[in-house]
């Protein structure tokens, strides 16, 4: 299983995160996201449906239903996915060792949860059959630093 890292310096995570949904989706995956603070799933859905002018990416909301048919599904905590997602966001940087249980996981983090995602880095570096990939921006470009 495979855990990124995505240090926030330059965009927030409503800006990053439809890009990584947009490519999994054209894979054929499906993706759940979480994040636990007030209102950021309405701050999610909303930058999913405006992150291309010409189209959306298609998804839900936990407990809005049709939570099964959604190809990404926004959620305040975790527990067995709905919509049978492989695939775990956590977008309010804080882990969630439910997701070591994914076939690969998405952290995202700022500077107000560093520590903690520091933290974070070592606990999974230390798992077997887990690999840690720590991306950070340079300009409008990801790169991969670990």
């Amino acid at each position: 299983m495979q855990v990124d890292f995505y240090q926030l310096d330059g965009d927030p995570v409503e800006r990053v995160l439809p890009a990584i949904a947009q490519k999994l989706l054209d894979q054929g995956d499906r993706l759940v996201v979480i994040d636990g603070r007030e209102g950021y799933l309405v701050r999610l859905s909303h930058a999913l449906w405006d992150w291309k002018p010409e189209s959306f990416l298609a998804h839900g909301v936990a407990g809005e239903g049709d939570e099964a048919m959604q190809p990404v599904l926004l959620a305040r905590e975790g527990g067995a996915p709905a919509n049978g997602a492989r695939h775990i966001a956590l977008t309010d940087g804080l882990w969630r060792d439910e997701a070591l249980g994914y076939d690969r996981a998405f952290f995202f983090f700022d500077e107000q949860t560093l520590e903690a995602a520091r933290a974070c880095w070592r606990m999974v570096k230390g798992k077997d059959g887990v690999e840690p990939r720590f991306w950070r921006q340079e300009g409008r470009r990801w790169v991969q630093a670990a």
